[in-house]
């Protein structure tokens, strides 16, 4: 090349699809491995749902042993997740996230949330990390499409495409879509032959149609209680803390687990009881506010087509998925967000041996 400096043409060797809790993750976990990767996020800021979490004031984690946080998200989800959650258990956040010089608040039931009970604090510490370690974001660019090839894929934008030996799919599930969360990468997994689980709202409010209830709208009660019933009136799953009166019914933590328990395990024949301020509540026409209002989604690419170990999938070799964008969820309290950041940090620790495999191969 006359005049000039000439240029080997080589695939990036993880592109991260996603700039949410995966995502910033994954990044800051290839920076610390050294394995050079390129994040695509849809809106112009990183960690924009995360910036959510908590009422603002992001509940990252929850300092608990690993086998007391695996029994506490529960089958089917806790077996599939175990191995990625020993390797990265929440201390290991915890200290993870102090690193990055956040001092953190822990409440006496484990959670754990910066001390300046703002979101933005982590966001920033992970998105200044991002910026020393020189990790390339390329913001406000959706990703289109995921085209396998030969020796890795082509992700493409609407202006440009890259060369990626690697891909990992961090776009989260379908709740609050105004943070980015649309189901691209779902569409993306269904395009490339993996099964979506049916995509529906957990750990969201139920309606009620009770004037009573309606009526202390904006009321909050610390030492609530929601059980499930069976048909029977047998108890199958119950959960104590907040419960929140809302116009149209209720909500707060302990609703919100009982209702991801029936998103899991079916509606059919169960009631819900709940308990609060010393009133008790039926349930017996169950109705969860819609998806887009949830905290969490339930379903997402098929967890039987992702490898637990290594996040990559069953399908496409190269091809990884982390986070909401699979059909993984836990209870509120910080569970989301660790499932978020073990998953993506199983896969990019399977990437970089990957990588290690492929080294000195002509491409």
């Amino acid at each position: 090349m006359r005049g000039g400096v000439g240029l080997k043409h080589e695939p990036v060797p993880l592109a991260i699809v996603g700039g949410g809790a995966a995502g910033m993750f994954a990044a800051a976990v290839a920076a610390e491995r050294e394995v050079g990767c390129l994040v695509f996020e849809r809106k112009v800021r990183l960690g924009a749902k995360m910036l959510m979490t908590a009422n603002g004031r992001c509940n990252f984690t929850k300092d608990i042993p690993a086998e007391q946080f695996l029994r506490d998200v529960g089958d089917p989800v806790s077996s599939w997740v175990a191995s990625a959650l020993r390797s990265c258990p929440p201390q290991s956040i915890i200290r993870g996230v102090r690193s990055l010089g956040v001092k953190l608040r822990r409440m006496e039931d484990g959670r754990m949330f910066p001390d300046s009970g703002q979101a933005a604090t982590i966001v920033h510490a992970f998105g200044d990390l991002l910026r020393d370690e020189g990790v390339p974001l390329c913001v406000n660019c959706p990703v289109t499409g995921i085209q396998p090839m030969k020796n890795g894929f082509v992700v493409a934008t609407e202006r440009f495409t890259v060369w990626a030996r690697n891909v990992l799919v961090a776009t989260g599930g379908l709740s609050f879509p105004k943070t980015g969360s649309v189901g691209d990468g779902q569409d993306f997994a269904r395009q490339l032959g993996h099964r979506i689980e049916p995509c529906r709202a957990g750990l969201t409010g139920m309606e009620v149609r009770d004037r009573a209830i309606a009526a202390q709208a904006g009321a909050r009660f610390d030492d609530g209680m929601a059980r499930v019933l069976d048909a029977s009136g047998r108890a199958v799953f119950s959960s104590a803390g907040e419960v929140d009166c809302e116009k149209w019914g209720l909500s707060g933590a302990a609703v919100y687990n009982c209702q991801r328990w029936l998103a899991r395990h079916g509606y059919g024949g169960m009631s819900m009881e709940v308990s609060y301020g010393g009133q008790r509540t039926a349930l017996h026409d169950l109705v969860p506010r819609p998806l887009k209002e949830a905290i969490v989604t339930v379903g997402g690419v098929s967890r039987e087509d992702v490898d637990p170990a290594t996040m990559m999938s069953r399908k496409v070799p190269g091809l990884y998925f982390a986070g909401e964008v699979l059909d993984l969820d836990g209870p509120t309290g910080g569970y989301n967000l660790t499932l978020a950041f073990a998953t993506a940090r199983a896969a990019v620790v399977s990437v970089q041996a990957r990588l290690r495999e492929k080294k000195g191969e002509l491409w």
